[in-house]
């Protein structure tokens, strides 16, 4: 790999971007791609652009989106998920056998695979990387957390690496195929966390990570001799373009017009009012819905006035998610319709527990005691009814839908004051526990044990919920390898969060890009990400 360049050092105060990504958000197919433009050909830079930088470039501590488009072509995984059927498939494990008990996975590797500086892909460099992740600590949100449980990785032989658990992870197959379990040299993998965020590491991945500016830019260059790609790509081998700039532009109109102009190939992250300008100017839109938890407003369930399940649940019918949608977010956004998307496997309806009902939102209020003050706010006991919401400046759909809510909240006697945070500061802002709301808490996974994720007490905790009998079924869902048993207790989660209200369902999000007339080729996986390797621009 290229010696990757940076401007400044982020050794202090490295940022969990795996975290930032599950509460500040990130926008998670269709559209056409440039019309007829002859076979694919090689060569070329793409230029990308996202809205914000997670500040680290270890995919194993990161769970932005905006982050993760550069970082994903830089690892493989064990396994791939098909997008469409949702099953897993071969990549750099050939085969794999799961135990009875769902205890230990065995997986058989393939012997062509290298890394980035030449040293081989075995057994022990599986090893070494199942081995490292627990020690990231609270720096790895995603990785570790698919592990829990961790005993260790036995080395069967040169390319049989056998990974066991203290109790039964049933989830685990599904997670090998995430950038979070992506694997990396061993010698990346002995580092420590700071210098991994700050440095990169080396992966096998189509590309490698040649430039990280903070804050403005990532390069990734085409591998020379790639040649293990996942089965689901429609080219082998190399990846067509040379090399791919991923640019931080955080104002969504600077980033649709940079498009329009033929200064950037691709945008993420457009809203609603992005859309028409593209259009006209014949921009394909590329949209995916995100599987997953949906984006929320999250709330701390241990402040004093946040911990009465009645003003939860009147915040909850409070909300009205169709305006945030149609005002706010790309067309063909949806409402959330329960904590998961549509999308994700296992989702239960519960749109009927969140319903738009402002009268039932007052009278929860009233009868909680909660009375309406001269100036519209509730109080009670000599307290006002007001709550901070923390939100994150990485998009600006996240200003513009927060203050509907805000405006759709005073209707009912709640005051919303609004604390717009760097992500750099996220960190520090869910180890204090400092906060009434957080605005976004989405996970793109396709799978339901993103609840667990997000909701177990045993994992972040950042919503602060007390343990309860929705940690029993989180860890069983994990656990619970037959398919018709699981069901039952995902969808038990489901209820129970939804219900008692720890958090309240605003909207599906999509991943919404738009692409040059001269970009062909790209697709998504099926955590609604993007795939470049078969990219190529004409």
């Amino acid at each position: 790999m290229s010696s990757v360049v940076r401007s400044k050092s982020i050794r202090c105060a490295v940022v969990s971007a795996a975290a930032v990504t599950l509460f500040t958000g990130a926008c998670g197919a269709g559209g056409e791609q440039g019309g007829d433009a002859g076979p694919p050909r090689s060569g070329g830079t793409l230029k990308f652009s996202v809205a914000s930088d997670a500040g680290c470039v270890d995919p194993q501590q990161v769970g932005s989106s905006d982050t993760l488009y550069s970082l994903r072509e830089t690892v493989d995984s064990l396994t791939d998920q098909d997008p469409t059927t949702g099953k897993p498939v071969p990549w750099l494990a050939q085969s794999w056998e799961v135990s009875p008990d769902a205890r230990s996975f065995t997986f058989r590797l393939r012997s062509d695979v290298t890394f980035s500086d030449g040293t081989p892909l075995n057994a022990q460099v599986v090893k070494a990387n199942f081995d490292a992740i627990p020690k990231l600590g609270a720096l790895a949100i995603l990785s570790k957390g698919y592990i829990t449980g961790y005993v260790g990785t036995e080395v069967v032989d040169e390319h049989t690496a056998k990974i066991t658990f203290e109790q039964p992870n049933a989830q685990f197959l599904q997670a090998t195929s995430t950038a979070a379990l992506g694997l990396i040299s061993t010698a990346d993998a002995a580092k420590t966390p700071q210098q991994r965020c700050s440095d990169g590491v080396l992966g096998s991945g189509p590309f490698v990570l040649s430039k990280y500016v903070p804050n403005q830019s990532i390069t990734i260059n085409k591998r020379v001799g790639y040649g293990w790609g996942s089965p689901l790509w429609t080219k082998q081998g190399e990846a067509y373009l040379d090399s791919i700039e991923f640019t931080v532009i955080p104002e969504s109109g600077v980033r649709a017009g940079s498009v329009q102009s033929g200064q950037l190939d691709v945008a993420t992250g457009l809203g609603r009012a992005d859309e028409a300008g593209l259009k006209a100017s014949g921009i394909s839109l590329l949209t995916r819905s995100h599987p997953g938890a949906v984006f929320n407003l999250g709330l701390n369930n241990s402040r004093p006035i946040l911990r009465d399940v009645q003003v939860r649940k009147a915040i909850q019918s409070a909300v009205d998610r169709r305006q945030i949608v149609e005002a706010v977010f790309a067309s063909g956004t949806v409402p959330a319709t329960g904590i998961l998307s549509h999308t994700t496997p296992g989702y239960t309806d519960l749109s009927a527990d969140l319903a738009l009902d402002v009268a039932r939102s007052k009278s929860l209020l009233d009868a909680a005691g909660w009375q309406v003050g001269g100036d519209g706010i509730r109080r009670k006991d000599n307290t006002r009814l007001s709550l901070t919401v923390v939100w994150f400046n990485n998009s600006q759909n996240t200003r513009a839908a927060l203050e509907l809510v805000q405006q759709q909240l005073k209707v009912v006697g709640v005051e919303l004051q609004l604390q717009e945070l760097q992500v750099t500061q996220f960190p520090a802002l869910i180890g204090s526990g400092d906060f009434d709301g957080l605005w976004g808490g989405d996970l793109s996974r396709a799978d339901p044990d993103c609840l667990r994720t997000l909701y177990s007490t045993a994992q972040v905790n950042a919503y602060r919920l007390a343990p309860s009998e929705l940690d029993g079924l989180l860890t069983a869902q994990a656990a619970e390898a037959d398919p018709a048993k699981r069901a039952p207790l995902v969808e038990q989660a489901q209820q129970l969060v939804v219900r008692n209200a720890y958090v309240i369902p605003v909207v599906e999000l999509e991943t919404v890009l738009a692409a040059a007339p001269t970009v062909h080729g790209l697709t998504f996986e099926s955590s609604s990400r993007t795939r470049l390797h078969d990219t190529w621009r004409s």
